[in-house]
């Protein structure tokens, strides 16, 4: 017979709870190491947080999770800065969002740095040559994975294609394709509900892990409680950051100035970001690439491949377009090209993750307060399908700068299309990793730029 005693005895115990400098210490290891994605970086945080550490339930998880994917934003980063809220008030939500991207800010400006002083050299000219493909590749499969977890219906292709069109054909704005699709889903979801019942999502893991700190059954914490004055606090310092920082810039450098204009255009960018980054690039082409003409449409390809192979979240490429920005226009003179590049990209950085930080704090003592499952509505849903036309707009627009680099009626790239050929073999058919896709393509364009050296010179 089990006794009571044995029972308890068998059943592991809960964990400590972690303290400041145990949370600090890994969430900065998990800024270091956030690489494959939301997908990827979402599993690390299961792995290690769920499964190995204890710190917190599947079931809490998972709930902070479904909230942070109907926000516009970087999923990832916004669970990180949720379930640092969660264990250490506020400063812990800001230390674990912060964290999740200082070290990709920090590596991007040393990356911008060498790609803008030395991308004219011939190895890095070259390596450049084949990611560029690589790229375009990305971006395909990128449409094929969301496309196959999202289009389950004839509504569902019917609101993809259309925004490919409205893009691609029409090129009509981003924010009203967004509106559009939203207006079609909420429609939608009234007219024929089960069409836009969303599926896919990150999943379930397995059960089984252990009693955690913060638990199924676990009460809320005092300071995650949700009350209209703390609601109205956290409203007012965020919009109060927003205008004190934007005022600031505006007042230094002109409504006009490359900082004021940066600062506001990455808000709204901020704003629109369903879907992933992928989905807002094209937004951020438009406004960036041709109407300020931070950098061309070929520096914006080299700076999604500087994106995809270095940690954090993948929007984090607004931090080279914020570098090559400040850079290219010299804000603080040709002298100081350096910090110009290094002051844009901290400002952009600051004006793209502050609406997701507020999101956090604003909404999730009303997350807590339910405890139910935060599906997704069909407004989003309508926008998800949106997503997959403008990714497959994004890798239309890629292929032709890439395969014809002087343009439609110019030579055609045939050294690029076979590298993008076989980085594309290795995405659907090997299922390699990015960085491996990335840098291997890399290679493949530097010994193609060294063989044409040397019949050139033969």
């Amino acid at each position: 017979m089990t006794t009571p005693e044995s029972s308890s005895a068998a059943a592991p115990a809960a964990p400590r709870g972690p303290t400041r400098a145990e949370a600090f210490r890994f969430w900065l290891k998990l800024g270091f190491i956030s690489f494959g994605g939301p997908a990827g970086q979402i599993a690390v945080m299961h792995e290690e947080l769920v499964e190995r550490r204890r710190w917190i339930s599947e079931r809490r998880f998972l709930h902070a999770l479904n909230y942070c994917m109907v926000l516009p934003g970087p999923e990832a980063q916004q669970l990180a800065t949720y379930l640092g809220w969660l264990m250490h008030r506020t400063v812990g939500g800001l230390v674990a969002g912060g964290l999740f991207v200082l070290p990709s800010l920090f590596i991007l400006i040393a990356l911008s740095w060498v790609y803008l002083a030395y991308g004219s050299v011939p190895v890095v000219a070259g390596f450049f040559y084949g990611i560029k493909p690589a790229v375009t590749a990305l971006v395909a499969h990128a449409a094929w994975r969301v496309g196959s977890r999202t289009l389950k219906n004839a509504w569902l292709w019917a609101i993809a294609t259309g925004a490919f069109v409205a893009l691609f054909a029409l090129d009509l704005p981003f924010p009203l394709i967004v509106f559009a699709a939203g207006l079609i889903g909420w429609v939608g979801g009234r007219v024929a509900p089960g069409k836009f019942v969303a599926g896919g999502g990150h999943g379930s893991a397995a059960q089984g892990h252990g009693p955690a700190c913060i638990d199924d059954h676990t009460p809320t914490p005092t300071h995650a409680r949700f009350t209209w004055a703390r609601f109205r606090a956290v409203l007012v310092a965020s919009l109060g950051l927003w205008a004190l920082a934007l005022g600031t810039l505006t007042a230094a450098y002109g409504w006009h100035g490359v900082l004021a204009q940066m600062g506001w255009f990455f808000t709204k960018a901020a704003l629109l970001t369903f879907g992933g980054a992928y989905a807002v690039l094209p937004y951020v082409y438009q406004g960036a690439v041709e109407h300020h003409q931070w950098l061309t449409a070929g520096q914006m390809i080299d700076g999604l491949a500087l994106g995809e192979t270095t940690p954090g979240p993948l929007i984090m490429v607004v931090a080279f377009v914020g570098f090559v920005g400040g850079w290219t226009k010299a804000i603080f003179g040709t002298d100081a090209l350096f910090l110009a590049g290094a002051v844009a990209a901290s400002v952009v950085t600051f004006f793209t993750f502050l609406p997701s930080f507020c999101f956090i704090l604003l909404g999730g003592p009303f997350i807590e307060s339910t405890h139910g499952k935060l599906g997704f509505t069909a407004p989003l849903t309508g926008i998800t399908a949106a997503v997959v036309g403008v990714i497959v707009n994004l890798a239309v627009f890629f292929a032709v700068h890439v395969l014809w680099p002087r343009g439609l009626g110019g030579p055609f790239a045939w050294g690029a299309a076979a590298i993008g050929l076989a980085a594309g073999v290795a995405l659907f058919r090997y299922k390699l990793g990015v960085i491996p896709v990335v840098l291997g393509s890399g290679v493949a364009g530097l010994a193609l730029q060294v063989v044409r050296s040397a019949l050139a010179g033969s």
